[in-house]
């Protein structure tokens, strides 16, 4: 066995908590009446644990070690050894270590904790509980190693349990990889229909979102049509009576299902139903007696409705309404930036000089959170438009024979593609300057070297990683 140290005296092996609290009082020359007065523990409580008597509560080991001038949670591997592993575990110290590590960050001790739980399936509805109480705390990290311990044990059982597990897991897993969120979203879709109806809405209008952001819209158009059935039927059932934990009014589903099948048509090119589905979402003549809170989401969409008409209309060549367009965003500014990604693609498809609007609005060239008035707009959503707007900035100016300007955009695209692993972004920059490559500086050949090798080496350790996007 390893020796031990303490305050910088070399102690012999020791086996137990109960071993460092002895070695500690007769180095100091400390009595059990001074360590009590020091821990704050009865002096006879203290007695019983030196002698075996009486088993450490998870209050008193913390106020042990920090009379003993230890780091917070010093002890708590040694603990797991004698109170989980050489004793039957008992949730009433369990739950309190559990809380203590996750306060601590001592991931470590909650996975051999938990683990050495699972043999007893009495436990799983106290973890997830736990869990639950972790995640509407904001405690992430310990949430999720308690839902996937609870999932792997309940993965061939069907029940709400299982499936609510793997919403919170597919909502926490989300990050700016694209290439993670897919095998995420595509992993919890299978789940979505057997969540307890209170989380459906929601679920299906993430899972659009994360979708829609790694551009598979036969699934967005899939589930838009699953959540409009859903939506409508929970309308005409309870009006705008809202399950508890559905985050907006029940309106807000039953039109955001029409706007994103509409996005869907647009970006697979098929203006005609995109502006048919315009027509839906603008439409709130069946909404009864609405109340403030269902008035702001009307008018929120009413605003994407006239929006998303101008921008169909660009996308089919129609670029005589862009003054009207323009004169439209500019006094709403949540607007601005979805408005300028797709203005920038419009003119790449039919060649049409926007310098004017790039020269207004180019402090939005940087990336920055978007919001409006119903809420924060998905980072997975932003990010795909922003990297699309880096890619079509490049396009154009390269088009116009900028080539310093357009390269740089491209470079700074392809960097951006790395930093959210998209294949698809990647794969498009990478065509965009080996076709103006002559053109290139000295220094923009080299970043883009350079750049080459970051994709290079992500490739590598994500197989099939480009081609999975093509």
């Amino acid at each position: 066995m390893a020796l031990i140290w303490e305050g910088g005296v070399r102690l012999e092996p020791t086996t137990t908590i109960r071993d460092h609290l002895e070695n500690y009082l007769k180095r100091e020359q400390m009595s059990i009446s001074s360590f009590s007065e020091a821990s704050g523990i009865n002096s006879g409580t203290l007695s019983n644990i030196l002698n075996k008597n009486r088993p450490i509560a998870m209050q008193q080991l913390d106020r042990i070690t920090s009379a003993m001038k230890l780091e917070e949670g010093h002890f708590y591997e040694l603990y797991i050894d004698e109170c989980f592993v050489h004793a039957t575990p008992d949730w009433r110290r369990l739950g309190p270590f559990l809380h203590r590590c996750a306060e601590l960050d001592k991931l470590n001790c909650i996975e051999e904790v938990i683990q050495l739980m699972m043999d007893n399936l009495s436990y799983i509805p106290l973890l997830f509980d736990l869990a639950e109480e972790f995640y509407h705390e904001g405690r992430f990290k310990p949430a999720i190693l308690l839902y996937e311990t609870i999932a792997e044990s309940e993965k061939m059982q069907h029940s709400e349990r299982l499936a609510l597990c793997q919403y919170r897991l597919f909502k926490l897993g989300l990050t700016n990889d694209q290439q993670r969120n897919l095998i995420i979203a595509a992993k919890f879709e299978y789940y979505v229909d057997r969540l307890d109806e209170r989380y459906q809405l929601d679920a299906l209008n993430e899972l659009i979102n994360a979708f829609g952001a790694l551009h598979r819209w036969s699934k967005v158009q899939e589930l838009s049509e699953k959540l409009k059935v859903k939506a409508t039927i929970h309308y005409e059932l309870n009006g705008r009576r809202k399950q508890e934990e559905t985050k907006k009014p029940i309106v807000f589903y039953v039109l955001y299902s029409d706007l994103a099948a509409g996005s869907a048509c647009y970006h697979l090119k098929d203006y005609d139903s995109a502006l048919k589905y315009v027509s839906l979402y603008a439409d709130n003549s069946w909404v009864k007696d609405p109340d403030q809170d269902e008035i702001v989401v009307i008018h929120q969409f009413q605003e994407w409705a006239v929006a998303n008409r101008y921008i169909y209309q660009l996308m089919a060549g129609q670029f005589e309404i862009l003054p009207s367009y323009l004169e439209y965003i500019s006094t709403k500014e949540n607007e601005i930036f979805p408005a300028l990604c797709d203005i920038v693609t419009a003119a790449n498809r039919y060649g049409e000089n926007i310098d004017y609007v790039l020269e207004q609005y180019q402090s939005y060239f940087t990336y920055q959170e978007q919001s409006n008035r119903i809420g924060k707009v998905s980072k997975q959503v932003t990010d795909d438009r922003y990297l699309r707007l880096l890619a079509d900035l490049g396009a154009y100016y390269l088009k116009k024979d900028e080539y310093h300007k357009g390269l740089g955009f491209v470079l700074d695209s392809l960097r951006f593609s790395i930093e959210i692993s998209s294949g698809r972004g990647m794969l498009r920059g990478i065509g965009l300057f080996e076709q103006y490559r002559d053109y290139a500086t000295d220094t923009a050949e080299q970043q883009y070297k350079m750049i080459i090798s970051e994709v290079q080496k992500l490739n590598e350790e994500k197989v099939g990683f480009a081609d999975s996007y093509m």
